[in-house]
């Protein structure tokens, strides 16, 4: 029995490039169900991969951008209205989470985030560089170079002895050598092959920096259209939508 399986509900950018649903992660594990990141098309996908949405105990939002934390109005509309979720639920990411949810999902669909709900949802903030203990989980944010106005960050998330590190949207930055260093998964963005593009990372450069990281497994995601078209000229692994990743191994009981 494995301690975590990750499922890509979304491996595409902002644009559905490819036909790929946008940014959204499904770990299970023993300790906790957690998503990372949460696109406008989480529902669809969730209903597509036959994913329960009342099964979700956390949600970490690596930045502020719709293709990133779109889905969560639809998410607990969900809970609200059709699964009649009781289960709390904790939703984490960046300065700023709390205030543009809820203008977020007045705009979408008014008075939404006032609503009298049965289940409580804990909004945190994560604090850049500090290590933070979430339900089942541990949570280190870096800040990394992709909005101007707000904190875009990576995650290493720890869970069940597991080390799981998410790139989120960003140009190459140093903070992503701590963020990266022996994990066990890296999921990383690859938005071009070598074309440079302001906060936006490159394949090349990825892969220069790669062996510093000393990191087991890496899985690139958040591809373009022509980063797509190069698919079957990569040596490495990508993501694409329904793709099923285990990691480590439970010790057998008698």
């Amino acid at each position: 029995m494995t301690k975590m399986r990750v499922t890509f509900l979304g491996s595409g950018d902002a644009f559905g490039s490819g036909g790929r649903l946008q940014p959204c992660l499904w770990v299970e594990s023993p300790d906790c169900n957690f998503l990372i990141d949460c696109g406008a098309t989480v529902m669809p996908a969730m209903r597509r991969y036959h994913v329960n949405p009342d099964a979700v105990d956390v949600i970490l939002i690596s930045h502020l951008h719709g293709d990133h934390f779109g889905g969560i109005p639809f998410f607990i509309l969900d809970g609200q209205l059709i699964s009649k979720r009781t289960k709390p639920l904790v939703i984490a990411g960046p300065t700023g989470t709390a205030k543009k949810l809820t203008l977020l999902m007045e705009t979408m669909f008014p008075g939404s985030a006032t609503v009298q709900r049965k289940f409580p949802v804990e909004i945190l903030e994560l604090t850049p560089s500090v290590r933070q203990a979430l339900p089942g989980l541990q949570v280190t944010p870096y800040r990394v170079e992709h909005m101007v106005s707000d904190d875009s960050l990576a995650l290493r998330i720890e869970c069940c002895d597991q080390i799981i590190a998410y790139t989120g949207d960003t140009e190459w930055t140093d903070a992503l050598m701590p963020a990266c260093s022996a994990a066990n998964l890296v999921i990383a963005e690859a938005y071009y092959y070598e074309k440079k593009v302001k906060y936006h990372m490159d394949l090349q450069t990825l892969l220069k920096h790669w062996p510093e990281m000393q990191a087991e497994r890496l899985v690139l995601t958040h591809m373009s259209g022509e980063m797509l078209l190069r698919l079957g000229e990569l040596e490495g692994e990508f993501a694409d939508d329904g793709k099923v990743i285990e990691l480590g191994r439970l010790e057998a009981t008698q």
